[in-house]
């Protein structure tokens, strides 16, 4: 079932209306319910692979849990330095939480493994016992890819870690929760289930044991928020797919400029698809009167590479960052170290993207701009102030928003391109056939439907720039809109409603079209 499809039309109201009008204490088997129909509306084998990765978690947070009280309870021996010395129970705590944690890390990564990369591993096995010239003969995994599996394991694991951490208080650290139904809604919550955000347990499971009551203003808030998101989805992602996708499926069909043109495009194909089902997901969860955390703040506006980062699916990076960057060592262990850690998480992040080499460039590209951007910074600081350059200046931080820009972009084409060496073709070919009339005789209309179209794609980018500014900014757009008078409002709601309905494309023959993300 797809946000953006007549089905979720239908589903979203009748579940909320029958949330806000049975009791409190049975509200959340109600959600849990709708999640599990929700997700096997796709295959009704998904709902068991999703039931068995809650299930492990479940038991290994609970069993971590206890194992944690009962280290609490143990008074642990201190050295003539003064520092705490654990005694052998505490060592023996100690090696049976890792032994949990590491089989809950097992199974789980086990099976993000055998659906997602069992083929990807076996052809690149096949491959480079081709290099050393011994045939390795490898039967085709035909693997059906469960939805959103990378999303909700990754969950999963980060609420299991959490649990892990929570002897004395360590930071991050949680107690489990021992409601089996609660916890499965936590991992299988409908609106963020298949593209997230992927939700911390501090977060979302402590408002699924608190549930609130029906707030018109929640409702008004999140049926907007879900408004905006349809709105990047079917107006400017889907448009900008119609123009981008085919160059990308031909792209010896095409020049330079207009490869270029395709690249710069998909910049924001990716964005207000991936953003619009951030939005709708967020929309959704604030009707409910629940609050999940945004995954966007104004990427395109980022002043650096690192500052993206910061900036863009803020929840993939942050579970990164506190789940295996800061374990590794993070920054704490020399500069040499760090970079290495870095490398290791933007590598990673690439392969979760998918299981191809491309992915795992475009991944290493933006994990090596990082460090390359690191070191740079004090000649930068050097030559800002060799030549008086302020760094605060609009006109300064606009180059720096541009150039940034630019180079995300860049590394976009490996992500996109359905190979590495495709990639690099179609980087030959930007490069090398370049011809500037196809640009001045205005001949890159002709990658649009029309010059109508064009127009459309260009004031809805013009819509994302002012709503992105102004985020940007701290802003409280939808306080000012919910502001005005109340005939101004409903003018916008309509006017908004209808531009959606009138320049929104489903694609051929109107069906709604997937998410780019729930491929991952």
């Amino acid at each position: 079932m797809l946000f953006n499809s007549i089905h979720y039309l239908i589903f979203f109201p009748v579940v909320t209306l029958f949330y806000f009008v049975i009791p409190e204490k049975i509200r959340y088997l109600w959600l849990l319910a709708a999640s599990y129909f929700f997700y096997i509306c796709w295959n009704a084998k998904y709902g068991l692979l999703i039931f068995f990765s809650t299930f492990v978690t479940w038991v290994s947070g609970i069993a971590l849990d206890r194992l944690n009280q009962k280290a609490d309870r143990l008074h642990p021996k201190t050295d003539r330095f003064g520092q705490k010395e654990d005694s052998p129970e505490e060592k023996r705590i100690t090696s049976r939480k890792k032994a949990v944690a590491a089989l809950c890390l097992l199974l789980n990564l086990g099976l993000l493994f055998y659906f997602k990369y069992t083929d990807f591993a076996f052809r690149t096995a096949e491959k480079l016992f081709g290099m050393a010239h011994i045939k390795l003969h490898v039967p085709s995994f035909d693997i059906v890819l469960p939805v959103g599996i990378s999303f909700f394991i990754f969950q999963a694991l980060g609420y299991m870690i959490d649990v892990y951490r929570g002897e004395r208080g360590e930071k991050g650290g949680i107690r489990a929760e021992y409601n089996f139904f609660r916890y499965a809604l936590f991992v299988s919550f409908f609106p963020q289930l298949v593209a997230g955000p992927i939700e911390r347990s501090k977060n979302l499971l402590l408002q699924l044991r608190e549930p609130k009551a029906f707030d018109s203003d929640n409702a008004r808030s999140g049926l907007l928020t879900m408004g905006y998101g349809l709105f990047l989805k079917i107006v400017l992602a889907d448009r900008i797919a119609a123009v981008a996708d085919p160059v990308f499926a031909s792209p010896d069909s095409y020049a330079g400029m207009e490869l270029l043109a395709a690249t710069l495009l998909f910049a924001f194909q990716i964005y207000c698809d991936f953003q619009g089902y951030t939005k709708l997901a967020i929309g959704s969860a604030k009707v409910l009167g629940i609050r999940l955390n945004e995954n966007f703040d104004s990427p395109y506006h980022a002043l650096s590479v690192k500052d993206f980062w910061r900036r863009w699916h803020i929840s993939l990076t942050s579970w990164f960052r506190d789940y295996l960057y800061i374990p590794l060592g993070g920054s704490r262990k020399g500069r040499v170290r760090k970079y290495i850690n870095t490398m290791i998480v933007f590598l990673s992040s690439g392969l979760w993207h998918g299981a191809a080499w491309h992915y795992v460039v475009w991944g290493g590209l933006n994990g090596a701009l990082s460090v390359l951007e690191d070191l740079l910074r004090p000649v930068k600081e050097k030559l800002c102030g060799r030549f008086s350059i302020d760094q605060k200046q609009f006109g300064y931080r606009i180059l720096q928003r541009a150039a940034t820009f630019v180079i995300i972009d860049f590394t976009w084409l490996f992500f996109r391109a359905d190979s590495f060496r495709l990639a690099l073709h179609m980087l030959k070919r930007i490069l090398f056939d370049f011809r500037w009339e196809w640009f001045l005789n205005m001949g890159f209309v002709s990658l649009f439907e029309s010059a109508d179209s064009m127009m459309v794609i260009a004031a809805a980018l013009f819509v994302l720039f002012a709503v992105d500014s102004l985020q940007y900014l701290r802003k409280d757009i939808k306080a000012a809109i919910f502001g005005q008078q109340i005939v101004f409002r409903w003018i916008f709601y309509w006017l908004f409603f209808m531009a959606i309905l009138y320049w929104g494309l489903y694609g051929t023959g109107y069906e709604q079209t997937q998410f780019i993300y729930f491929q991952f």
